[in-house]
Order: C-alpha cells, then structure tokens, then sequence
C-alpha cells in the first residue's frame, strides 16, 4: 500500500466550491490562525470541526504543494477505519516511506494527524517525530513540515498517577513537546456549547448480586470435573503420537471438552421449549441467570422506548462481552419494541472475526436508522462521526480520560444522555469517572495558563537511539525498527502450504547471548550477538539486517530484494499495437522496365502426383526478373492440396523475350487464372484488353512447359492458343448441346469447375495448383530472408538452419498446413528456460528461489519476450551493459529492428485471394521497408497479430537451431538476439556442509540412482524442505529445485522430440505436459519411495504424504501422469524429484546427460502417444474448438478453503454443465471438465 500524499487544487475548486473559511466558526478561525504562525494540536472536543480547520490549513499551502512543485501535504490517521473515512493513510505507510528513503520529511509541507494523543511511547507517530523531525530540527534544518496535530484529548492515560493540576500539564507538556507544538483550545466549554451539543452524563448504579448457591454449588462441581477433564487433556502434550494422529486428537479434544462445559450449564437451565431467557427478566436476574448488570442496561435501554428514532452505542471493553450483548439484546428486543441491535469489534480479534467491510456495513446502517444499538468495543471510540447518535452507554468504565470524552463525545444530538453504569459501593470507580469528567476542564485551563510557553527541546536520549544509514538513499534503521524489518523479510521468503518463514530466537540470558536462526532459504542462517538483556532481541535483529543489507538480501532502501513492480506496471500500462505489416518477397516484385527486350529467370516446376489419376500433371515454367534468393539450386516440398502432390523447383537457366511475347504470356496466364477463379468472360475481356497500358508490380510470368532437345522449355503453342475469340468459346461452353470430344475433368477442391477450351485438360489441371504453390515459394522466400538476416556469417559458427526449419518455425497452427511452429516452439520454450535458470542460479548465489523465479520469469515471459520485442523504441546502440535486464531489452532491440512479425504466417491461403501476375484489376500496394542487415522487402499490406504470436515465433526459432545445429547454435542465435546465458567466471561458493550420512542414508540413493555423489551434502539439500528447521543442516531444496525443473523440462522435451520426429505438431506439447507435471513427478517419487526421506518438520505434511501413499496404493495407479487422480498431490514431492535432478546437475558439474540417466528410470515407463492421456481441460477446450461448441468462462468461487467451479458447454442446443470442488481451482476444474467430456461423449453427437 503506497502513501497517499494530498494536494489541494483551488485553482479547480474557487469557483465550484466556496471558501469553508466563510462558514468557520470564531474559534476554528482562530485555530486556524495559530496553526498557519507555529506548529499547532488543536484540543478541541468531538465533532467541534477540527478537520474543517485542517482543510483550511491545506487551502492555505496549496500554492506550494500544487503541481509541479515536488512538495506534498499529508494526513494521517492512526486507524484504517479512520482512513477508510477521509481517504488518506496511518502513520505507520509513512514511517515505513521515510525509514526507507522513500519520501523526504522536507518534502512534506503540511503534516496533519489526527487523533495526535497516540504521539507516544513507540506508536508511528512518535517514531516519525523523534526519528525524523527532531533530529533534522536539531541538526538546523529549516525547511521542516508545518504540524496541525487533532485531538478531544491531550492526555492518553487513565489519570491514576496524577491528581493535580501540575500533573495534567506534565502529561500535556510532554505531547507538546514530542510534537514540538502548542495547543490551542477554547476559553471555556461554553464557547464549543453554542456550536456542538454536549451531552449530559447520569449515572446508572446496580447493585452486584451474588448467584444462589444452589446454582453456584452446581456450577462449582461442574467446574471441577472440567478442569479435571481439562487436566487429562493436556496431558496429552506429554505422550508421543504419530504426528497423523495430532490434529484428530486434538479436534477430538476440543469438542468433548465443548461438550462436557455445554452439559454443566444445560443441566442448570430450565427445560421445555417455551423457556426463554427473555421471558422474564427479574426472574432469570433471581434465578442467576443473568447479572444485574444486565438488566440495569435493559431498564436503561427500556426508559428510551417512546423515542422513535434511537441511536444507541454501548462501550464494552472485551469482544466476548459485544458478541454476548447483541445476542441476547436481540433476543430480547423484539419482545418490547422494532429495536434491532448489532455489534462492532476488531477485525484481529479472533473471535468471530468481522471484516472492515462487514463493520462499515452496520455502521452505515446504523446512520440510516436501519439498526439502533451497536454494541462496540474502543474501536469506535475513534473515527465515527453519526450527527443523530443520542444515547451513548458505557456498559464497562472507560479506560482512560481519552476514551471516556471520545465516546461521550459520539451523542451529538440535542438533549442526548451519556450513562455511566457503576456498580453501588464501588467508590474508586465512581471517583475515577468523576475526575474525567472535570479533567476536560482542568487539562484546557493548563493548556491555556501555558499557551506563551516555548516548545521544549527534546531530550538527546529520546531519539539518540543507534541507527544503520544508508547515504546512497537516506534509508536508516534502528534496532527497534529492526525486529519488524526482519519479520517483513522473512515473508517475503518463498512459503508453502506447509511452511511459513519466520526468523526463530534463541537466548541464553546467563550468557547474555541471543541467536537468531533465519529460514532455510536465508543466504544467512544464523546470526549471534552479545548484549544486556532487554534490548538482546532487538541488537541481534539489527545486527542480521545489516548482514543482510551487506550481501544485498536487502537493498539499499533497506527492503526485501524483491523485483520491482514498477517496470512490470508501466509495461502493462502500454498498449501492445496488434496492427503488423505482411512482408512480400522482394524477388516477386518488379520494377517497371521500357525496353524491348526483357531478361528473366527461368525456374522448373517439377510436378509429381502421388496419386493414380485420369489426367497427369504437366511442369510448369516459372519466369522472373529477379533471380531467387534461395540457397539451394534445387528446393523440393510436398503439399497438401487434391490427394498430395510433390514440388521441385528447379533453376533452368536466363531467356530474354520481346514485348509482343511477353504480352501473350501475361494473356496466356490471366486468362487461364481468370478461369479457374472468377469463371466470368466478360470480366477476362475486360482484363485483357487492358494488358497493353500500365504496369504491374507483381509481373513473373507462369508458362506450361514442354522439353526440346531433351531441356525444359516453354510450350508455345499452348500459349499462343489463348489468342482464339474468347466471347466465341465463351458461347461454346454455355451452349454445348452438340456431340463433342472435349471432356470433363473434377478440378481440385479449391477452384472446383467444369471448363471447356483450346488448351488441354492437363495444362487446365496442372495450373490448379499453381496458387497454393506460388504461396508456399513466397512463404519460403520469406523464409530465406529471415533465415540470412538472423545469422550474420560472423557469429553463427557457420550453422545454417534450413529454410524449411525457419517455415516451419514462423507458421502457426491457424494456417492449416501439415506442419506448424508449436513442436518447435515446445522446444525452444524448454531449452530457453533451461538456459537461463542455469544462468541464472550460478550467478545469483545468494537469491532465494522466488528472486530466481521472478528473474526467470520476466525474461522468458511471453509477454515479456513479445511486447519490449515488438513495442519499445529504443535505438540500436542502447548500451546494454547497464541494462539492468539486458537479455530482454537486447532481444526487444532486435525484434524492433528485424520486424519480425511482418514475417509470421498466421492465416490460412485463400487461393481467390492470390495476386495473379501481370494482372492489374486488383488493387495492391507495396510499401518498401528496410531490414536490420540493409536488406529491402516489400510490405503488401497489414494484419491484426496477437502478442504471444511473436513469443511463440521466437521460442520456435530458438527451437529451429536447438534441432538443427544442437546447443551451441542455439546459444549463440541466443546471444545474437541479446539474450545473454554465458556464466561469468564465478566460482560456485556451497555453504552446504553437513555430515550427510547422519540425515540421509546416502548408500541408498546412490544406488537408486546409479550415481556416486562427489559432495553428499548436496543430497541432504536436496532432501531437505523448509520447515525442517534444525540448525545443524543450514538450507532446502528450493534453489536446487529451482535448476533441477528446468533441467527435468529440457531433457524430458528433448527426449520426445528425438524419439518420435515425425508426431504430428502439437503431438510434442502434449507429451510434454503428460510427462512434466507435478502429480508425474509426485507419483514417481511415491513409487520409488523418497517420499520416506523427505526431511521435514510440518504435521500437515506428513498427513497429506500419507493420504497420497494410500491412495496410490488403493487405486494400484499405473499411469505415470496422475490426471486420473481426484485430488492432488503434495507439492513437495514433484519439488524433492526436481531438486534430486539439480543436485545431480550441480554435483555432475552440470552434465545433462548424467541427469537423465539417473532420473530417467524413476520416470519409468515413459508416456508414448499410444499411452498418453490428454488432460481433461485441453481435451475439452480442444473439442469446442473443432466442434464450434461454446464454452463459457468457467465461474469460480472459494468458501472455507474449498475451491468450486462450474464448466459449462452448449452443443447443438444443449447444455452440459458441472460444478465440482477441490482444495485448489485447477483439481476443481480438471475434475469439472472431465464430467462435462463425459456427458459431451455420452451424447454422441457425432
């Protein structure tokens, strides 16, 4: 929660607004007044409008605090409730903001606090003043904050130490001068009276009567039994139980002992269900079933019957007593009256705990009149302002003179009562409510006799206490501030369900030792200091945040070393711009040329059906001004239209035509096209009348071909048939009733038509496919110039990736080709996080697993990789080297340079949309762009591409060069794109030195694993999880865990990629999921029986491990993925698995190979694609996506810590939906979607 600073505009507000100071009230003014010449509390009683003043005051100082100055004003309340109200913040946000060199205590202008009587002891406010305000006043600094302090009462205690006047202005004294202000308040009472309605205090006396002893004697014996029954319960603590067994004894315990008290006292009530404690007051007070104090409340209550529209607060001290209050008020109300009572207690107390929201709720009701008593506890007392309260009764004596005028001061109604209820004969109780009520008047005179004294200085030992600075930001810390800081960083430790971080203390007082031992993952684990006892704790505290601050565990504004999520939100903040051009190959577009003889390139179009067929097809002779780009002479691919057809194309050497014969090759194959697709003549007519003007930038020319002498050549006469009248065979074709020999050919499915014509029914079907054929030369053409611009001859170590591999990796799934980015992708995806968690746990030595993971995440990140690679627009010699991510912002340089999304293939080729050549009835625009090797390509339009498109496309070449040229290549095109995974030369330091044969049993695992460990330690690391908290073994699992996932991931993907290279994409990422998993891992690791190793200290734990082992017993569970599993499995044993893999890893000296080895045949028997299983969740999203069902957004909610989720389908007018529950919302949901497939199978739509 970030500070709140407020600045007052009234260049907006003037003339909206009018000026509050022409409502303010003579004394307000001159409050107003004091506080503008020197630092001010103004002791004014509730509700007489001090925050009236303290907008006054920032009005006054808006000049200075508007923007752009860099000064602010702030208001603080010691209460969220209080904040909730004024929209502001507590003390403690802005201590934490100056202790951490976040804000500068001269930047604030205007420092008001309300409620400033909490301005002692170590309450923020007092820390603010000594630890800030006081040593810059000290030290001479001028340009120190304005203080406007708030207050009904300047002294905080219960007024039993003094009794003098002298002693109230001790008390006064010592606010004035923590604050370094003076009060101001009214001359008398009578003044405030004219403006705020005091209310009048009566006293309600009870006489206290003792219970009948027949009830008590029973009661008495009651008692005794429980308390002997109690006794054999908590003997339980001295015998030793398998820890399965704790929490059910313990639930056991409780609920007889519950059950024997509710029998005790249910033996003493009167039976029959018409009894009711409300049916008679008196006698339930007689029977001893209720006190007399009680029922001297409810009389109270019952003497305000004829007031129509009540508001009632009763002040209690304890949160029982609320809770006990309303229920029976509730209870007893409804008999007498339409009264409806609620109660408002602390929201840490534990008992029926009641949230903010829940208190604002009855409050907000109460000021509607909705209800009219709230039983409340002191957390009221401050804060609420409800102008129509007029009853306020204090059930319990306040507790001190601030409290007793703060809660008289809530009745503001005119003729409102203030009841005091005292028990008859308790004279020091009466005497002491007495005194608070003159003390309002004692503690203005002694303000007002003082009000010309000077501020005294305050004393050198209340802020000298020793502070740890920081001059690079003005972070300071002491040893009291210390403790909290420690705490704060434990939590930001990485935790479990099983394991919350906290530092633990251990002090030997005779020695005057303390010893603090910090959670495992800590870079230091146990920190001793000498010193006197009360201050031992808070010494060792300072002493390890400084240890802490040393090795940058904590940063230099003394704060967890966390990430910040600054960088990440203004990321977000940016709009990614979808809107992405599509490249065009260069080669294929022409400028124009007047000569009249014009050179082109011949390429052969070697056709192969891969089917018998009535008709075969003929070559096809392709013609450019420009010659390919490719880097092979030859280029074979198959494609996928009619039954499969194999293309090889083929240079055939230069030929240089004539104007007139390029004309009649432009007629010859705008006619053939316009045929096939348009199947309209007057429209051919129309285009080839307009052959002889203009130009057209996409101008190859597409000819049949036939062989002279034994080398491919153009068919001529097949060209120059198309200078027959086409309106005459046009008529033919429409009007052939006569007998003929022409026949009739089934085209392919893409331009489907019957046509009869001069040329031959095999040119007809051979230049069918030339559409889908000139896409798939473009697309590799596009191919050829991503390959040669991301691999420089100079830093790829001649490692060529195959144009086909750069197809493959830049075209998606939506293209509906045979082949697709995403097995790629897979792999790029694993190797890339492979690399940079090794990276990263090697340089980072001292960072806990979660540090790492954050690290990890915002480089590999889709988001990450797509939005700063396509979004930033930084310049191409950014200096990396003080980049603080430079493997990202190297990567986003490029990809912004390189435009790489231009070159993705993301929709399916429509071949009606195919830009014929030559033809120049289509309108198409070619923008030229320059790439980041200098070379040209051409931009024929522009698309909508999702963000993770780019990321995928990435992985997939990181992928492309892993598969082609193994690691090295894949490194180095990784270090080109700016993605830097090279390890400086930093030797890895292990603080890891235990006897590891006295935790594990080494021997075992070794032979498990068929690996002879250099360094044994490393296992019991492995082994060990974080609530394992003996000193003797100073770390976890979590880092090892960390690089073994990683590893796990990379080999396991790399393992299916080599094992099966012909599974059809997506194939792969399924496998992939199947095998890398946590219930995988978990079951692994139950099969093989580590789960009995785990060192561990969690109750919890051990009860789900066990849970797990019998049920993967019961269900004799033969599948290795664990999707057929109805709940999940602990965590912690997929972690153990990975982080044997990083022990492995690391002891090995990094040796992949020696990883998979060991752990393969735990793995056993690996998932094949005949044995996998997909899950629940992809197979259902997989079928609504193909069957165009639609799936809602399944609806989630959380109650008690059950997770419950509803799937729902609707498919072909039905509707099939489940909701299931699980302790986790992915169990929820993979159980969820899996009845949802069952009842989608059972309908058998298909």
């Amino acid at each position: 929660m970030e500070p709140v600073d407020m600045e007052i505009d009234i260049s907006q507000q003037q003339f909206a607004d009018p000026d509050p100071l022409l409502f303010a009230r003579r004394y307000q003014v001159e409050a107003l007044e004091k506080a503008i010449n020197q630092n001010t509390i103004a002791y004014l009683e509730t509700g007489s409008g001090k925050t009236l003043i303290a907008i006054m005051l920032l009005r006054y100082y808006a000049y200075l605090i508007r923007k752009p100055s860099s000064f602010f004003a702030v208001f603080l309340v010691p209460q969220v409730v209080l904040v909730k109200q004024v929209l502001v913040m507590t003390p403690q946000i802005l201590l934490n903001g100056l202790r951490h060199g976040f804000f500068k205590i001269n930047l604030i202008m205007v420092f008001i606090m309300d409620e400033c009587h909490h301005a002692k002891g170590m309450h923020p406010y007092a820390s603010i003043m000594r630890e800030f305000y006081h040593r810059h006043f000290e030290a001479g600094v001028s340009d120190l904050p304005r203080i406007f302090g708030m207050t009904a009462s300047p002294i905080n205690t219960k007024g039993d130490s003094f009794k003098s006047a002298d002693g109230y202005w001790r008390k006064i004294h010592e606010l004035e001068t923590i604050m370094n202000s003076k009060v101001y308040t009214c001359t008398s009472e009578s003044v405030l009276a004219q403006f705020v309605p005091f209310s009048t205090p009566k006293f309600k006396f009870y006489k206290h009567m003792k219970i009948p002893n027949d009830l008590y004697a029973h009661l008495e014996k009651g008692l005794d039994a429980l308390k002997v029954k109690a006794a054999e319960y908590l003997s339980c603590e001295n015998e030793f139980f398998p820890w399965e067994r704790l929490e059910v004894c313990a639930k056991k315990i409780i609920r007889n002992f519950s059950s024997d008290a509710f029998h005790a006292i249910k033996a003493c009530l009167p039976s029959g269900i018409y009894w009711t404690i409300g049916n008679d007051i008196k006698a339930s007070v007689n029977a001893g079933f209720l006190t007399t104090k009680v029922l001297c409340l409810t009389e109270s209550l019952f003497e305000y019957r004829a007031f129509k529209d009540i508001r009632c607060i009763i002040f209690v001290q304890r949160v029982l007593t609320s809770i006990v209050l309303e229920s029976l008020l509730s209870a007893l109300l409804p008999k007498y009256g339409s009264w409806k009572a609620k109660y408002v207690a602390g929201t840490s107390s534990g008992l029926l705990n009641q949230t903010r929201t829940k208190q604002n709720e009855i409050v907000e009701e109460f000021r509607k009149g909705i209800v009219n008593i709230i039983v409340a506890t002191s957390i009221l007392e401050e804060g609420l302002d409800i102008q129509s309260c007029n009853l306020i009764i204090r059930f319990d004596p306040s507790s001190n003179i601030c409290s007793f005028i703060q809660s008289r001061g809530h009745a503001r109604m005119e003729n409102s009562d203030y009841l005091l209820m005292v028990e008859s004969g308790d004279s020091k109780t009466l005497s002491r409510l007495q005194d608070y009520l003159a003390c309002g008047e004692v503690m203005r005179k002694e303000s007002l006799s003082h009000a010309s004294d000077h501020c005294a200085p305050l004393t050198n030992d209340s802020y000298d206490e020793e502070f740890y600075f920081v001059a690079s930001t003005g972070a300071r810390m002491t040893p009291s501030s210390s403790v909290g800081l420690i705490y704060f960083y434990c939590s930001r430790l990485p935790a479990d369900m099983y394991f919350k971080p906290s530092p633990r203390y251990v002090e030997d007082k005779e020695m005057g030792i303390c010893t603090i031992h910090l959670p495992k993952s800590c870079p230091i684990q146990t920190v001793s200091v000498k010193g006197n006892g009360k201050s031992l704790k808070k010494k060792a505290c300072f002493e390890a945040c400084k240890q802490l601050h040393q090795i940058s565990a904590l940063t230099d504004h003394l704060v967890p070393d966390v990430v910040e999520e600054k960088d990440v939100e203004e990321t977000g903040k940016e709009p990614y711009n979808d809107d992405q051009p599509i490249f065009f190959p260069p080669e294929l577009v022409t400028q124009g040329s007047q000569e009249p003889l014009t050179k082109y390139d011949c390429y052969l179009m070697e056709l192969k059906q891969k089917f018998e067929y009535e008709f075969s097809v003929h070559n096809i002779m392709l013609l450019l001004r420009n010659q390919l780009e490719i880097d092979e002479k030859s280029v074979g691919f198959e494609m996928e239209v009619d039954r499969g057809l194999t293309v090889n194309l083929k240079y055939a050497g230069p030929i240089s035509l004539y104007s007139d014969q390029v004309i009649v090759c432009r007629r010859f194959q705008i006619a053939i096209f316009r045929v096939l697709i348009d199947r309209k003549a007057e429209k051919l007519t129309e285009v080839l009348c307009d052959l002889t003007s203009g130009h057209s930038d996409i101008d190859y020319l597409i000819l049949p071909s036939n062989y002279v002498d034994q080398k491919p050549s153009i068919d001529w006469f097949a060209v120059s048939s198309v200078l027959f009248s086409y309106e005459k065979i046009w008529n033919r074709h429409k009007n052939c009733n006569e007998s003929s020999t022409n026949a009739f050919v089934e085209l392919p499915p893409e331009l489907c038509d019957v046509l009869v014509s001069p040329i031959s029914i095999s040119t007809f079907y051979s230049f069918a496919f030339v559409p889908s054929i000139m896409h798939r030369i473009e697309s590799l053409l596009l191919a050829t110039s991503l390959g040669r611009m991301i691999h420089p001859d100079h830093c790829m170590q001649n490692v060529a990736i195959p144009t086909m591999k750069v197809l493959e990796a830049i075209t998606t799934k939506k293209c509906l080709e045979s082949f697709h980015l995403e097995s790629l992708e897979t792999l790029g995806d694993s190797f890339l996080k492979y690399a940079i968690c090794r990276q990263l746990f090697r340089t980072h030595q001292n960072h806990h697993e979660g540090l790492l993971s954050i690290k990890k995440d915002r480089i590999i990140s889709n988001a990450a990789l797509c939005f700063l690679g396509c979004n930033k627009k930084l310049p191409v010699n950014f200096p990396l080297h003080i980049c603080l991510i430079p493997s990202v912002i190297s990567l986003l340089i490029c990809f912004k340079n390189s435009k790489l999304q231009g070159f993705i293939r993301d929709e399916p080729f429509d071949p009606k949309s195919w830009m014929i050549p030559g033809c120049r009835s289509g309108i198409y625009t070619f923008n030229e762009e320059t790439l980041c090797n200098s070379k040209n390509i051409y931009v024929s339009g522009r698309r909508k591409v999702k963000n993770k498109k780019v990321a995928d496309v990435v992985e997939a070449l990181i992928g492309a060069y892993l598969s082609t040229g193994g690691e090295a290549a894949a490194l180095a095109f990784m270090n080109w794109l700016g993605i830097n995974t090279d390890v400086p030369e930093i030797l890895y330091v292990r603080r890891f030195e235990v006897q590891a044969e006295t935790f594990v049993n080494v021997r075992y695992f070794e032979s498990l694993l068929n690996y002879s460990f250099k360094d044994s330690s490393v296992l019991v690391e492995a082994l060990t999880h974080g609530s394992y908290m003996l000193p003797a073994v100073p770390g976890c699992y979590q880092r090892l865990e960390f690089l073994g996932d990683s590893v796990l991931d990379y080999l396991i993907t790399l393992y299916f990629y080599n094992k099966y290279p012909g599974i059809m994409p997506g194939l792969l990422t399924d496998l992939r999921s199947a095998s890398v998993n946590n219930n995988c891992y978990a079951l692994s690791a139950v099969k093989t029986g580590l789960h009995k190793h785990i060192l561990h200290a969690s109750q919890k734990l051990h009860k789900d491990i066990k849970e797990t082992v019998q049920s993967f017993h019961e269900s004799s569970l033969e599948y290795t993925f664990g999707w057929e599993s109805q709940k999940s499995f602990p965590k912690v044993l997929g972690d153990v698995m990975e982080s044997l893999a990083g022990a492995i890893f690391v002891d090995s000296g990094y040796d992949k190979d020696v990883v998979f080895r060991s752990i393969r045949p735990l793995l056993e028997p690996m998932i094949t694609p005949e044995t996998m299983t997909v899950h629940p969740v992809k197979e259902l999203h997989d079928i609504c996506q193909k069957e165009y069902y639609k799936l809602g957004e399944p609806v989630v909610s959380r109650d008690g810590g059950v997770s419950s989720i509803t799937i729902e389908v609707e498919a072909n007018g039905r509707v099939f939906k489940h909701t299931s529950t699980a302790s986790d919302k992915k169990m929820a949901k993979k159980l969820a979607s899996k009845e949802v497939l069952k009842s989608l199978k059972a309908a058998n739509f298909s």
